[in-house]
């Protein structure tokens, strides 16, 4: 059978579609109980009961919740998150987000506006960077 007149299903993914790099999304209005892993980025605009460990790295938009700790390698958080987070690298938080607990990264950069309610410590020698938010939220 030729590759044209396969189901769907039947195709083989393109390399593109199977790296690592692959998102992984939550939508807005999902709800996932249970601990999340996986090596590309998390994309969480809907809700999520669980720990997180996730070395792709962590978008949270500002309808996301997350009730659990995460663990990931770079993050950007705009929505809210119960629990602690540590992040190897790069965290940026966004104007309309809310933490409570412990945050961990190697630079933080708050956005005016953002709550953040638990201890927060840096890994590196770098200050928090405070910055007006000019981007919408998302």
């Amino acid at each position: 059978m030729s590759e044209q007149k396969r189901r769907f299903l039947e195709r083989a993914l393109p390399a593109s579609l199977t790296s690592a790099t692959t998102p992984t999304v939550i939508g807005e209005g999902s709800v996932v109980v249970g601990n999340l892993s996986g090596q590309g980025p998390f994309i969480v605009s809907g809700e999520v009961h669980g720990d997180g460990e996730l070395p792709g790295g962590l978008t949270l938009s500002v309808t996301g919740r997350w009730y659990g700790d995460i663990r990931a390698r770079r993050a950007r958080v705009a929505g809210k998150i119960i629990g602690c987070l540590t992040v190897e690298d790069e965290l940026e938080i966004g104007n309309a987000a809310e933490i409570r607990g412990t945050v961990r990264a190697r630079t933080i950069a708050i956005a005016r506006g953002a709550i953040v309610d638990g201890e927060i410590e840096i890994t590196s020698r770098t200050p928090i960077v405070e910055f007006e938010e000019k981007r919408e939220e998302g």
